[in-house]
């Protein structure tokens, strides 16, 4: 019998939370992001939860052949571009649009002899300070790849960095948009635009072409904030449930400990499940005593340190539990964004840490 360790993907709740991304589009197409195989769900899953997207957005250009062998015909726009000329012919192979963020990819096309027009998306820094172009930089940009015979339809792009934030902050998303409209308005002709992330279009009203749904997808929230907005609240459904069983129970005395470095001391007299689950997994190592999770549907939390292939539940307030009892990690009446801000973290990285060794499987429809 294999272990009890398994991950569930809920393709309905994917379609839906598409639908919830649609409805607050506000007219714009959608890009789905599916970077880091679809967040640990694999892109096959994607290609079929996410069927009605406008295009499929990531950043690894095999991945995106991959969409394309898999028979995806829509656009693809590969989100940090292209890395190397030879990517180029790739691009126009398979139809791939690419952001395009610096003088040195401006050169690479510059030197290219394709044999397709390719359209690419321009992107403007105006503020996060990864990639792009500075606002006072971007019309010379556009200039020299309005030039290229080769370069088909220019989209204008930039990433919010605080759009989930409720509150003040060093950046706010409207100084980003004076930025984004002072740089567009350089260039002297209106450009398609895509804006908005999973907060920019949760949390914002703003007009664009496209938008780059990515977290919201996949039934998680932007942020992991306390006091934030829950993704149930939002309209949002867990696309992942991550499930395993109690493996063994020890009833131990107060004042014995629990797992390595015995961090957990008992308090009192309680009972301790074992679970088949531990970073190894994926499961965050860092995860603090009290992490919640269900045991056949009733909650409890995490005691002791997370081990690679284990760790441990308090069953003290769980009476019917045993051996072979359910375990609910995260995803269905377990929110991720719960767990992970319980480890510091954020549900994405949840999502995408998920090990190669769990095994996944479609829920039923």
């Amino acid at each position: 019998m294999p272990r009890p360790l398994i991950a569930t993907i809920h393709l309905d709740a994917m379609q839906q939370n598409l639908a919830r991304a649609r409805a607050g589009a506000r007219g714009a197409k959608v890009w789905a992001v599916v970077k880091a195989n679809a967040y640990g769900h694999g892109l096959e899953r994607a290609m079929r939860g996410f069927a009605e997207a406008d295009g499929l957005a990531l950043v690894e250009v095999d991945y995106a052949v991959r969409l394309r062998e898999l028979g995806w015909t829509k656009p693809i726009l590969l989100l940090e571009g292209f890395f190397d000329a030879s990517d180029l012919l790739v691009m126009a192979q398979y139809g791939l649009n690419g952001s395009v963020h610096c003088e040195e990819q401006i050169a690479m096309l510059a030197a290219a002899r394709l044999p397709h027009a390719i359209d690419v998306h321009l992107k403007m820094n105006t503020g996060m300070n990864r990639l792009g172009f500075t606002p006072q930089a971007v019309a010379a940009a556009y200039a020299r790849l309005r030039a290229m015979p080769h370069i088909g339809i220019i989209t204008l792009m930039t990433h919010f960095a605080n759009a989930d934030e409720a509150g003040p902050t060093r950046l706010p998303l409207a100084q980003q948009m004076l930025r984004f409209e002072a740089g567009a308005a350089s260039i002297g002709t209106r450009l398609p635009r895509s804006l908005c992330n999973s907060a920019g279009l949760l949390l914002h009203q703003l007009d664009s072409d496209w938008v780059r749904p990515g977290i919201m997808l996949y039934g998680g929230t932007p942020s992991g904030a306390p006091g934030g907005t829950s993704a149930q609240a939002f309209g949002l459904l867990p696309s992942m449930t991550l499930r395993s069983s109690i493996i063994g129970i020890q009833d131990i005395a107060a004042g014995e400990v629990v797992g390595y470095g015995s961090r957990y001391a008992a308090a009192g007299n309680i009972k301790v499940g074992v679970v088949a689950c531990g970073y190894a997994d994926g499961y965050p190592r860092q995860a603090p005593e009290g992490t919640p999770m269900l045991v056949d549907g009733v909650r409890t939390g995490l005691i002791g340190r997370v081990s690679m292939d284990m760790l441990m539940v308090d069953l003290t307030h769980v009476p019917g539990a045993r051996v072979g009892s359910s375990v609910t990690l995260w995803g269905q009446g377990m929110p991720i964004d719960e767990v992970a801000l319980a480890a510091g973290t954020i549900g994405y990285e949840l999502m995408c840490a998920l090990a190669p060794r769990v095994p996944v499987f479609d829920a039923p429809q």
